[in-house]
């Protein structure tokens, strides 16, 4: 468990603030992985977060989003928010601060990625089903699962590499949406795209990931040499 992130929500706890722990780390611990990264949410503003922390530093401002970095240890501090508009297919064009975890669950990808924990209970907020779908071993969309594609393209991928990393499923609606707007991952930026194929390839589950980005249409988009070469033979002595 991060220190700095109990300290954050021990702090803004005491200000009357709400602080949870949210996203993937929850879901990492409630699996019995250590997390990468501790993100916490919490119904204080950005301005009250900035107030409550001298070395807090907005890094994403118009969303919220405050960091925190002590020693070795960084921790993102985010105003709990719904989005507006994604009109480019990666970003909102604006956001709404809100004054409830439920809220700001339902803005997030996928069900295993918008659970939220109180550090001190151990009580897990579950507004999405998201527990559930651990149990199953299932990736599914929030909500409209189109919806949820169309706001961020990149998604698509997202759920592929979860899939791969967890030895998930997609659920079969998820699945449809991925399939029908496929075409539109060439809207993201090739960083942002490389970045998740290098993790769908390295992160142990290559082979289950070649096989979703092919049912999934995203191979014959992204890797239109790979998905060539279906059914051609090797040669023997390879």
């Amino acid at each position: 468990m991060s220190p700095l992130a109990r300290h954050i929500i021990l702090t803004l706890s005491s200000h009357g603030y709400e602080g949870y722990l949210v996203g993937g780390c929850v879901r990492d611990l409630l699996l019995g992985l250590e997390p990468k990264d501790y993100d916490v949410a919490t119904d204080a503003t950005p301005g009250q977060i900035l107030a409550l922390f001298d070395d807090a530093k907005m890094v994403g401002a118009h969303f919220g989003v405050a960091l925190i970095i002590r020693g070795e240890e960084s921790v993102e501090v985010a105003t709990y928010r719904s989005d507006g508009v994604y009109s480019d297919g990666r970003r909102p064009d604006s956001v709404r601060f809100e004054t409830t975890a439920s809220r700001d669950a339902m803005r997030r990808d996928f069900t295993i990625n918008s659970l939220f924990i109180n550090m001190e209970t151990g009580e897990v907020l579950d507004f999405t089903g998201g527990r559930r779908d651990l149990e199953l071993g299932v990736i599914r969309a929030i909500g409209n699962a189109r919806e949820r594609f169309a706001e961020d393209h990149l998604r698509m991928l997202r759920a592929v590499r979860f899939a791969c990393r967890f030895g998930y499923t997609i659920e079969p609606q998820t699945m449809e949406a991925i399939q029908s707007l496929s075409g539109r991952i060439v809207e993201i930026s090739a960083e942002r795209v490389r970045d998740e194929l290098n993790r769908i390839l390295t992160e142990g589950g290559a082979r289950r990931g070649l096989e979703l980005l092919d049912q999934s249409g995203l191979l014959g988009v992204l890797l239109p040499e790979v998905k060539a070469m279906q059914g051609v033979k090797q040669p023997p002595q390879f």
